[in-house]
């Protein structure tokens, strides 16, 4: 039954950007397998940490659960290149509280590839001693990566933290998801605790044309493809 259940996931779905066919990934990763180059965007890693300076406490396991989603999803694609598209680190001393063994896990993943971190709004001045490289954006063919969407054609970025709300047999359910009218992309929050902004917020209708674009949800199982306009 174990066995049955597991052979049912798909772990992944097409989303083509500007022409380019993509592996939209179960976990909220993006795959371009020609390029083998992978993208995840908002790790918002030490968010927990970060809360706890200011009183707020929180499970402090947010990195581990988030770097352990990240190894799974490397090994499972292997990419020659990973870009993180922002927000990596919750907050600009972030990368200061990262445990011993933290550190060990970011440079194992980096171990065979190139690592690009692009800047986000949350870590404008990344460390240098992380390894990797260090971007404000970064173009290859008709893509461009950056972390804060503008709308132009070619664009995949983070940032929104998008998400969608469906109704399915008689019950409401909310997921992350990828955001998306096959010109331009917004991902969804990689981070254990990055929250979530609902696509039918005006920041998306300001990035998308008016003719709609597609929610694609990280369901339980499958990537689900619903029209943005059907969420709520």
């Amino acid at each position: 039954m174990t066995e049955n259940v597991a052979l049912s996931i798909t772990l992944t779905r097409t989303l083509d950007v500007g022409g380019v066919p993509f592996h939209a990934d179960l976990s909220g990763a993006l795959f371009w397998e020609e390029q083998r180059l992978l993208v995840v965007s908002d790790l918002h890693l030490e968010k927990g940490s970060s809360f706890a300076t200011r009183g707020v406490l929180l499970p402090p396991f947010d990195t581990l659960a988030t770097l352990s989603r990240l190894t799974a999803v490397v090994s499972r694609h292997n990419p020659r290149v990973v870009i993180a598209l922002g927000d990596s680190f919750h907050d600009r001393t972030a990368h200061e509280r990262l445990s011993a063994e933290d550190r060990d896990t970011v440079a194992a993943l980096q171990t065979g590839r190139d690592w690009i971190w692009i800047s986000g709004n949350h870590d404008p001045m990344l460390p240098c001693d992380l390894g990797g490289t260090i971007a404000d954006e970064v173009a290859i063919g008709p893509i461009t990566f950056r972390h804060e969407p503008t709308g132009a054609q070619g664009e995949i970025a983070g940032h929104l933290h998008p998400k969608a709300r469906v109704s399915a047999r008689g019950r409401s359910m909310e997921r992350r998801c990828f955001a998306s009218d096959g010109m331009r992309a917004v991902m969804p929050a990689f981070g254990a605790y990055a929250g979530g902004l609902s696509i039918r917020d005006a920041a998306f209708a300001k990035i998308f044309p008016m003719n709609g674009f597609v929610a694609h949800l990280l369901g339980d199982r499958r990537v689900h493809a619903i029209a943005a306009s059907r969420c709520y």
